[in-house]
């Protein structure tokens, strides 16, 4: 994995002033140096300017970028961050056609594959990927975002230029550009967050390239093209042919997904999504006489606080120690404090360039700053819920029947804070309704399709589109922050294609969750575990905790230069300190509305006076 960044403009010469845009290059890769500490390199040609930083998990010696390629008269360049998993299958097919390679790196195996076939090449992988190519010959220009957007890519355009990078804050160590924010920012903040709207990136004219989408950049236009998205088909095989091809899917995405030059290690947390990844990934290493990492995260004294509830219903160290007895991994249990988690809070705003899932982030970040020692590279159970129906608004009536966002469907907490006229201001109701409806819109589906499977595909096509992309945003800054490569197999597009046609009554046979991963997996886990009720990730139930974020909120809304208080009401924000908190109730997807709805503030006011909004 990597850091990129760069700029082009074909009304322009960077090489006029070659010394201020190499200046501007490393600055830019000066702020993503975390995403890839291992080598960094710069390229400033006389349309555009590419920087890298470089996390080595393949070609470890040669696989440096950007990396440009002869072909005759013409020049292909690239820079590129993430992992190509069927690189074996495009190299053959590429030699079978007379190319030749001087690296095993998969940047050259992308190069070459747009050599030959130009645009079309972008649909031909299958992996995790963010990269600009350009054309010199044909003066063309093209920024990707892999299928399902694992990997982030930020942009902007200014006067027919294009400046782009890994992360939010690459763009802004470009001369002329500053954050800003107007109202429709705020809303994907205080309305949508820490969810946002696909192809936007919350500060004023900073765009998102959206996953399976391309932009082409030439002299005469700049414009967004669609190469991938999922489609609406009839599902016609049996269900023991779906369990089938859902078993063999699953463990083939896992074992590609294993290629490195570099010891991998799993997440593992004890529920069926890692515990299958795991599971794996260790019988695989076995046959080579090797034995797998495995981590599993929780907080200190969640022994004595923890609180069993509708959206938590178990902890996972008790299933995590049955895995790791299957296994025989070697296993780390990692724990994280109140000071860690508090600290974290904000370096994870540094880390996104935005307000996160409060303390979800921040442990995470926290958890992978301690696995990075270990290992480069893991495997996390990411993203099986929103493709296999796994979460609790697939199966409530109430949320089924919404009108809205299932995973926020109360906005109360939020609002509960605000000053009126802000409230009043952000018309925050029909900001939310109409990115609903955009996305509900846009749903692939059947014509005569029934109307329960018709909103089953709704609800899966939100969370696929909306939760799933917060999920693994949070996967990549919390990561890459430490240069820890995160994969995440079930986000193959060939398992997330063929789940979305498979009737809901093979995804929850009988009403049991996820019960054709299960079924598909029966015998590759113990009993315990394959079958265990969903329970998602840790979060501290220590009351000492939500006292430290009520008392640091406290500080922060009676220091009257605090950003914060122009968008919320002193006496409100008391009120709800001391309101009794039902750790039940969810203000965004499964996270408590007490402390990270207190978190989350605490957030808004760091990334408000960070940016000078």
């Amino acid at each position: 994995m990597c850091g990129i960044a760069g700029f082009v403009n074909y009304r322009r010469n960077y090489l006029s002033d070659r010394g201020k845009y190499e200046h501007i290059l490393m600055k830019m890769c000066q702020v993503l140096y975390h995403r890839g500490p291992d080598e960094s390199g710069r390229v400033l040609r006389e349309n555009y300017g590419l920087a890298h930083t470089r996390l080595s998990i393949i070609d470890l010696k040669n696989g440096k970028q950007p990396m440009s390629l002869k072909v005759g008269d013409n020049t292909f360049s690239i820079v590129y961050n993430g992992e190509i998993y069927n690189t074996s299958e495009l190299r053959n097919d590429l030699i079978s056609k007379g190319w030749s390679f001087e690296t095993t790196s998969d940047t050259e195996v992308i190069l070459v594959t747009f050599a030959e076939y130009g645009s079309d090449a972008f649909k031909m992988l299958n992996g995790i990927f963010a990269f600009m190519v350009v054309n010199d010959k044909s003066k063309e220009t093209y920024l990707v975002r892999d299928q399902v957007g694992v990997k982030p890519l930020y942009y902007t355009v200014r006067d027919g230029e294009v400046i782009f990078a890994s992360e939010i804050k690459g763009i802004f160590e470009y001369e002329g550009i500053r954050p800003e924010i107007d109202t429709e920012g705020l809303n994907e903040v205080l309305s949508l967050g820490p969810a946002k709207t696909y192809g936007k990136g919350v500060f004023k004219n900073i765009l998102e390239v959206k996953p399976g989408h391309f932009i082409r950049i030439t002299k005469e236009e700049i414009r967004e093209h669609k190469y991938w998205g999922l489609e609406a088909e009839h599902h016609t095989l049996s269900y023991d042919e779906t369990v089938e091809k859902t078993r063999f899917l699953v463990s083939d995405s896992i074992k590609r997904q294993m290629i490195s030059d570099v010891p991998i290690a799993t997440f593992l947390s004890g529920g069926i999504d890692s515990s299958v990844v795991s599971a794996i990934c260790s019988d695989e290493l076995k046959k080579k006489g090797e034995v797998l990492g495995t981590f599993s995260f929780d907080f200190v004294d969640n022994d004595k606080y923890f609180k069993a509830n509708s959206f938590q219903p178990s902890q996972d160290k008790p299933f995590v120690k049955i895995m790791v007895d299957y296994m025989q991994s070697d296993h780390h249990y990692l724990e994280c404090n109140n000071s860690n988690l508090y600290d974290k809070l904000y370096e994870s705003v540094d880390v996104r360039d935005l307000p996160t899932m409060a303390d979800v982030d921040s442990s995470m970040l926290y958890f992978c700053s301690q696995v990075k020692p270990y290992y480069k590279v893991v495997l996390t159970g990411e993203c099986a819920d929103e493709i296999f129906g796994g979460y609790p608004w697939f199966h409530k009536k109430e949320c089924f029947e919404a009108d809205t966002f299932p995973w926020s469907m109360d906005i109360t907490a939020r609002q509960s804070v605000l000053k009126d006229e802000v409230i009043r201001e952000l018309r925050m109701d029909e900001y939310i309704r109409n990115a609903y409806e955009n996305t509900v819109k846009e749903t692939p589906a059947l014509d005569g399709e029934d109307k329960t499977e018709a909103r089953r595909r709704q609800i899966s096509y939100l969370n696929i589109k909306w939760f799933m992309q917060t999920l693994l945003d949070r996967m990549d800054r919390a990561s890459m922050c430490s240069g820890l490569e995160a994969r995440v197999p079930f986000a193959d597009t060939r398992i997330m294609q063929f789940m979305y046609n498979v009737p809901w009554k093979m995804k929850s046979e009988n009403g049991v969750e996820k019960s054709l991963l299960r079924n598909a997996m029966k015998g590759l886990l113990p009993d315990e575990v394959l079958f265990r009720k969903k329970s998602p990730y840790p979060k501290t139930y220590d009351p000492h905790y939500e006292k430290l974020l009520a008392g640091n909120l406290i500080e922060v809304i009676e220091d009257t230069s605090s950003p914060v208080n122009r968008l919320v009401d002193k006496n409100k924000v008391y009120a709800f300190i001391n309101e009794k908190k039902d750790y039940g109730k969810p203000w965004y997807g499964q996270l408590m509305a007490g402390p990270q709805m207190l978190a989350y503030l605490l957030q808004i006011n760091y990334w408000l006076r960070k940016f000078n909004l």
